[in-house]
């Protein structure tokens, strides 16, 4: 038993938002995106070294990509890498890992993270997290990380607060999933919104106890399962289990139902990297507002990203808020806030071959 935390780091996308450059076979997670030598998985398990030893980390991941784990992060054993047999969104995976953890120490708290968020001031990030893992230590709390918006983002889901209702943990009242710009606006002007990070504090009795309440149909399933955690059968209770799970988010099954959920406001500097409209904002720019990476050269072009990996020349003239991707096999050419079509894009590019996904 450990008294710092277990951290589960989410690692099963797909990446879409970031095609051609993230495709199926190692999606963004496992890529190098910000340039800086390591991947976006080994940036997020760098972080949090700072609270944990590497045994009390756990991966979970869809089963396709559990060598790409093993192969970025060999500090961790097999037993800490937890294969999903399918994709069913946040609440499943999350409370495997709260299962399984539970079933190594039962007083343990769990801080779950993305593996593709990029968070910048770590020591203010640090301070929010250690007021909510003071939080987490009232029974029965479940508790998240909220960023003060500095503009009406459409992209981001949103979280009420009560005012007034704590010192450093307050009620949640409302969880508003990513809302049109007008709404997104209105949120900015009432001053009680802050962004959902999608990071969670809690202990894992207190998973366990939300999710029998919420969600008892999967709390079910784990535990009848219990006996197979740390056994040869529990990738094939997994396989079975999964077969019996909806889709679901942990936002929508648990923390919108909840009347135990608290919110820590956080001031650091973070981005989920969701797109790569997103990734634009966060990289260095030129004069001209533009990214570049590759052999580029650029005419009359403002406000764009310029990707190539191919050392193939890329010449732009007269683009404005433009994104220009070569990668591998395929060459992208679309508006740079576009990614509401890359579900199309991705979908369509399949048809010609996998090899294009």
């Amino acid at each position: 038993m450990h008294n710092k935390p277990y951290i589960v780091i989410m690692a099963g996308g797909i990446g879409s938002r970031f095609w051609p450059y993230s495709r199926r076979k190692r999606p963004k997670q496992f890529l190098d995106i910000l340039g800086t030598g390591r991947t976006l998985l080994q940036m997020t398990y760098d972080r949090f070294r700072q609270l944990a030893s590497p045994e009390q980390f756990f991966v979970i991941t869809y089963r396709k990509y559990v060598d790409l784990v093993k192969e970025q992060l060999p500090e961790l054993q097999d037993y800490q890498i937890l294969s999903e047999p399918n994709r069913k969104n946040t609440a499943p995976c999350i409370a495997y890992a709260g299962y399984k953890i539970h079933s190594i120490d039962p007083n343990a708290t769990m801080i779950i993270t993305p593996s593709d968020h990029l968070i910048q001031q770590e020591n203010k990030f640090f301070k929010s997290i250690k007021k909510a893992l003071a939080a987490a230590n009232e029974p029965g709390r479940l508790v998240t990380l909220g960023i003060k918006p500095n503009r009406p983002e459409t992209g981001y889901g949103y979280i009420q607060y009560v005012e007034g209702s704590g010192k450093d943990a307050l009620k949640v009242k409302t969880f508003t999933e990513k809302p049109n710009i007008k709404l997104a606006k209105a949120f900015i002007d009432s001053g009680d919104f802050v962004w959902n990070s999608g990071i969670f504090i809690w202990k894992c009795a207190s998973l366990i106890q939300a999710m029998e309440k919420h969600m008892p149909d999967l709390a079910e399933v784990f535990q009848e399962g219990e006996e197979h955690f740390g056994s040869e059968g529990e990738a094939d209770f997994i396989t079975k289990a999964y077969l019996q799970f909806k889709n679901i988010s942990v936002d929508y099954g648990l923390m919108e139902k909840s009347s135990d959920v608290y919110v820590i406001l956080g001031d650091f500097l973070w981005s989920d990297l969701g797109s790569w409209q997103s990734l634009h904002e966060v990289r260095e720019q030129d004069e001209d507002e533009n990214v570049i990476e590759g052999n580029v050269m650029l005419y009359g072009t403002k406000k764009s990203y310029i990707k190539s990996d191919s050392g193939k020349l890329i010449v732009v003239e007269g683009l404005e808020n433009y994104l220009v991707s070569d990668t591998d096999n395929v060459l992208l050419i679309c508006p740079l806030d576009g990614e509401k079509r890359f579900r199309q894009f991705v979908s369509n590019a399949r048809k010609k071959g996998e090899d294009y996904v």
